[in-house]
């Protein structure tokens, strides 16, 4: 089973390059299901219901997401009917939506999304490493291919949930930085890793941004309005052959598209 994860689409720009290239990655590539982490499709900060609507037609059977995620407020009262947006499940209980999706892709294997938010150098949510066994606990034992979008800063952190998971779950793909790294392999229990799978938007830029609104930031330590930039449209993957007998991964790779 072949599983295509595209890095945090940002801004116009990456949805662009998603309405553009995605269908015939798909094909191209026999993808049996798509997931992206979505949190930064609105103007780089958070995602409405029209444009989760958007992203979902294009082919991306599961939106991920993270901090961000409620940036935009007509998202809360969207969760209820459309349960393959995530959010983290380690927000606390009471929360809109849910971060766990169970579905079934296109060549009928039973699959599982796990959408999990780090702590370190970010808001203080419930223990993503616990709140991972708890979700993992509900997944009928039927299901074998689960894929886990761990969003968060500290590569320590990322790196520790996918040691935590290893023969648990068939992928642990991190997210959040917009900054690809080259630590893409299956680890010894069978479970495929990355630290971040990178950015889908403007890589002429910083973080998806136009430079100079962040570099003032920097220099002078004011508020600044930050604009999501055009040039250089990427968008960064990750390809997962997953065995779907067993849920453990035979390969990950790394690969890069860009905007024709």
């Amino acid at each position: 089973m072949k599983i295509l994860f595209v890095g945090d689409i940002v801004g116009s720009p990456g949805r662009r390059i998603v309405r553009e290239r995605l269908a015939d990655i798909i094909a191209q590539r026999q993808i049996d299901l798509c997931i992206a982490n979505g949190e930064n499709a609105a103007s780089g900060f958070g995602i409405t219901p029209r444009l989760t609507e958007e992203l979902l037609s294009s082919g991306i059977e599961v939106l991920t997401s993270g901090n961000h995620i409620w940036d935009r407020k007509d998202i809360l009262e969207f969760f209820p009917h459309e349960p393959r947006l995530l959010r983290p499940a380690n927000y606390p209980n009471g929360s809109p939506g849910g971060g766990l999706y169970t579905g079934r892709a296109k060549n009928g294997v039973n699959y599982a999304v796990l959408n999990l938010q780090g702590r370190t150098f970010m808001a203080p949510l419930d223990d993503p490493f616990r709140t991972a066994l708890r979700e993992l606990a509900k997944i009928p034992p039927e299901v074998k291919v689960i894929v886990v979008d761990m969003h968060a800063e500290a590569t320590s952190e990322k790196q520790a949930m996918g040691c935590y998971l290893d023969s648990k779950v068939s992928a642990v793909i991190g997210t959040h930085t917009h900054v690809a790294t080259a630590d893409a392999r299956v680890l010894p229990g069978g479970t495929a890793y990355i630290t971040d799978v990178g950015m889908t938007g403007p890589h002429d830029s910083i973080i998806g941004m136009e430079k100079q609104g962040i570099l003032q930031r920097f220099l002078d330590a004011m508020p600044a309005r930050f604009v999501v930039a055009e040039g250089d449209v990427q968008m960064n993957t990750v390809v997962l052959d997953v065995d779907e007998s067993s849920g453990h991964a035979r390969s990950i790779e790394r690969l890069n598209f860009r905007l024709d």
